[in-house]
């Protein structure tokens, strides 16, 4: 969750199909890493339980870096409220994710101890992604 934000409650915005990401597409810190294959929210507890996943797996050896940040909220109205009374209360946080983007990176290991943890963060994630290294 972001520490401050300039506006509480964001629009949604508009699903397009065709975009893929333009910006943090190359690894920068670490010699692996993971990149997404579809484009999807991924909520803050997604990426909390993938680097748990990936912590677990490391034990004490090896650096992470999360190139992701969730800081887009999303709203809901309870259960039964009828329509009108405004914009829901923020509920969790996201971050939209497109095709191409490096969501984790890992150095200080082997590739083999690389692509096993990178790939227990994957089977937390809701989207395809692809192990790529230096």
């Amino acid at each position: 969750m972001p520490k401050k934000v300039k506006h509480r409650k964001w629009h949604k915005g508009r699903k397009r199909n065709k975009s893929v990401e333009t910006r943090g597409t190359n690894l920068v810190f670490g010699s692996f890493g993971l990149k997404s294959m579809e484009s999807r929210w991924i909520t803050a507890r997604q990426i909390e339980a993938a680097r748990r996943a990936i912590i677990r797996y490391l034990r004490k050896g090896g650096k992470l870096w999360i190139r992701i940040f969730p800081d887009k909220p999303v709203t809901f109205k309870g259960i039964e409220i009828p329509m009108g009374g405004g914009k829901g209360s923020v509920d969790h946080y996201v971050f939209s994710v497109k095709p191409g983007r490096i969501l984790f990176e890992i150095d200080g290991i082997e590739e083999e101890m690389a692509r096993e943890a990178l790939g227990r963060a994957s089977e937390k994630l809701p989207i395809k992604t692809k192990f790529i290294k230096r």
